[in-house]
C-alpha cells in the first residue's frame, strides 16, 4: 500500500512532500502597509467576498523568512523545511466580517508551494529576498532598532515583480494591530475531463486557521513598495497610490485545520 499524506506516495511515505499536519512555522517579518486603486484590490476578490466599504483599497505586503517543523525535527533538515515568502493580503468582508484576502503569493520551495495549495494558498514558485538582522555587531548586521533599514524584493520567471524599503522607528506595544485580520483563501483544483474545464472538483472559500500565534519584537517605521510592470503579470495593478506603515517582527504558529465558510463547488453543479 502507498503512503505519504501528499504527492508523492510511495512504498514507505519518505518521499512524499510534507509530512501530515500538525504543522509548525516560525519567521521573520518585513512588512508594508499600503493603498492600492479600490478597484483594482475590488477586482482581485472571488465570489463570497465583497470589498471593505472603509478600506478604500488597502492592503498589505509581507516578506518572510520562514522555518517549517512537523512531528519528527524537520527543522533539522534546512534545505528542505526553509524557504522565503512574499504575498499581499487585501482588506475586504465576507458578510459583516472584516478578512484579508490573498490574491498573490509566492515561495521558493516545492513543500511550501504544496503545503500552500493544500490550505488554498494560491502560491507560485519566486525567488524571494529580504534583509537578515544577526547577533554580532556590523555595518552588515541591521539592528533592530530606531533607524535600523531592511530591503526586500521578489521575482519570478527572471522578473523584478516587488520591491521593498522600511526604516524603523520605533517598538510597537501590540504587534496585533499589524496583521489583524483572520486570512481568506480560496481552495480551486481544476477537472481536465473534457467538457469540464470550467467545473472544478474542489471550490470552496476557506477561512485559515492558525493555532498558538505569537507575534513577537515588532517594530514600525516607514515603507516604500513598488510593483514593476512585467510581461504575463498583473501586480502592478496593485500598484501603491498611497504608503502606510513600515514594519519588522517576529511570527509564529501552527496549522491543523482550516474553516470551510462556503462551498462554490456545489452551488456551481447545482
Amino acid at each position: 500500500m502507498l503512503k505519504g499524506y501528499v504527492v508523492p506516495r510511495t512504498p514507505l511515505g519518505q518521499a512524499s512532500l510534507n509530512p501530515p499536519p500538525p504543522w509548525h512555522y516560525s519567521g521573520d517579518v518585513i512588512g508594508v502597509e499600503f493603498w492600492a486603486s479600490p478597484e483594482a484590490t475590488a477586482a482581485t476578490l472571488p465570489e463570497g467576498l465583497t470589498p471593505d466599504p472603509q478600506a478604500n483599497g488597502h492592503a498589505v505586503a509581507l516578506f518572510i523568512d520562514w522555518q517549517f517543523n512537523g512531528e519528527h525535527d524537520e527543522y533539522l533538515d534546512p534545505a528542505r523545511y526553509q524557504y522565503r515568502e512574499f504575498l499581499l493580503l487585501v482588506d475586504a468582508r465576507h458578510g459583516e466580517t472584516p478578512v484579508a484576502w490573498c490574491p498573490y503569493i509566492f515561495v521558493d520551495n516545492d513543500a511550501a508551494l504544496a503545503r500552500g495549495w493544500i490550505q488554498g494558498f494560491p502560491k507560485r514558485l519566486g525567488s524571494v529576498y529580504q534583509t537578515r538582522t544577526y547577533v554580532a555587531p556590523s555595518a552588515a548586521a541591521a539592528p533592530v532598532t530606531a533607524g535600523g533599514r531592511f530591503g526586500a524584493s521578489m521575482s519570478s520567471n527572471g522578473q523584478r515583480l516587488v520591491d521593498a524599503r522600511v526604516t524603523l522607528r520605533e517598538p510597537v506595544k501590540d504587534p496585533a494591530t499589524l496583521v489583524s485580520r483572520p486570512t481568506v483563501n480560496l481552495r480551486y483544483f481544476p477537472r481536465l475531463s473534457v467538457g469540464q474545464h470550467d467545473q472544478p472538483a474542489v471550490n470552496e472559500l476557506v477561512l485559515s486557521v492558525t493555532d498558538d500565534l505569537k507575534l513577537v519584537d515588532a517594530w514600525v517605521g516607514e515603507g516604500a513598495l513598488s510593483f514593476p510592470e512585467a510581461v504575463g503579470e498583473e501586480l502592478s495593478a496593485l500598484q501603491p497610490v498611497r504608503m502606510g506603515a513600515g514594519f519588522r517582527l517576529g511570527m509564529s504558529y501552527s496549522v491543523t485545520d482550516l474553516k470551510l465558510l462556503d462551498d462554490l463547488t456545489h452551488k456551481a453543479s447545482a
